[in-house]
């Protein structure tokens, strides 16, 4: 069984893929954005899958279609992947930037506060940098940055230096042990806040292990390139940090003339959507059309 991802309706609503037109999955996870794009695109509309995750990729390699063309690469290099994937004429380009649930529950890297598990998350084995590295041997200064940039945490200063403290007696390797870091490390009313208290630190240590915010800033322009004349991107972030360079990078290349927005405001889920999957609260879609 397919996972159904966040937004599917209204991302292939924007998308509106129609028989014989090229796309582009960026972040293939499981398919299941794709495989519906593919229900619509035949009988020759090609779609082109990229995914970073090795095993993910091995996976998927499973999903059968002649038309679809899966390739394990990071998305930030998307126009090379495009060009030696020989696809043109593409008629849309999605992002869907959430975590996805097999690396939560299966991958057994450390991305979850609630497992047990080595404090890994790369979306890559090639990618040197772990989690375990950062809490480890980065600087009490250098720590308490990421948790502010990348995490929004606001007792970013109080875990940092509980963690250099921690690490002094024994080194910081799994998930659990981080969590008892940072429920020492803030007061007792944040323990009980709606979101857990462990996750700002765990989204800034995966943001800063596989350079998100940054491949998200060079691979934007890529997209808009090698999108045809009327082609659509459509973007879902998860965090606000996200959705501010999607956001921005749409503005300026409005006021450009490159482009024309399709959504005003965010997509949020609906009501009913966040019931059966908490996690799609947080989701926001915004997509564009490129006019030149």
């Amino acid at each position: 069984m397919v996972h159904v991802p966040v937004l599917q309706k209204e991302a292939l609503r924007y998308l509106d893929p129609k028989p014989n037109e090229n796309f582009i999955d960026c972040t293939f996870g499981q398919g299941g954005h794709a495989l519906f794009i593919l229900e619509k695109n035949g009988p020759k509309g090609i779609l082109l899958g990229i995914e970073i995750d090795s095993e993910l990729y091995k996976e998927s390699r499973n999903l059968k279609s002649k038309r679809l063309i899966l390739v394990q690469g990071s998305y930030v290099n998307l126009k090379e992947i495009a060009r030696e994937a020989k696809i043109r004429l593409i008629s849309g380009i999605l992002f869907d930037l959430g975590i996805s649930s097999w690396h939560l529950s299966e991958s057994k890297r450390g991305f979850s506060f609630l497992r047990k598990e080595r404090l890994d998350m790369r979306y890559s084995t090639l990618n040197h940098l772990t989690a375990e590295k950062i809490l480890n041997f980065w600087s009490k200064n250098d720590i308490k940055r990421i948790l502010r940039e990348h995490g929004e945490e606001r007792y970013a200063q109080s875990i940092a230096e509980n963690i250099i403290e921690s690490r002094k007696i024994e080194p910081i390797q799994t998930t659990f042990q981080l969590v008892e870091i940072i429920r020492k490390a803030v007061p007792r009313n944040y323990l009980k806040g709606h979101i857990h208290f462990a996750t700002r630190t765990f989204q800034a240590l995966r943001i800063t292990v596989n350079d998100e915010l940054h491949n998200l800033e060079k691979t934007l322009p890529q997209a808009l390139e090698i999108l045809k004349r009327n082609g659509k991107l459509v973007v879902i972030s998860f965090h606000s940090l996200e959705d501010r360079i999607v956001k921005n990078f749409l503005r300026e290349k409005a006021k450009e003339g490159s482009l024309i927005i399709l959504t005003k405001k965010p997509i949020r889920s609906s009501f009913k959507e966040i019931k059966i999957n908490p996690r799609s609260r947080s989701a926001k879609l915004r997509a564009a059309i490129k006019i030149r």
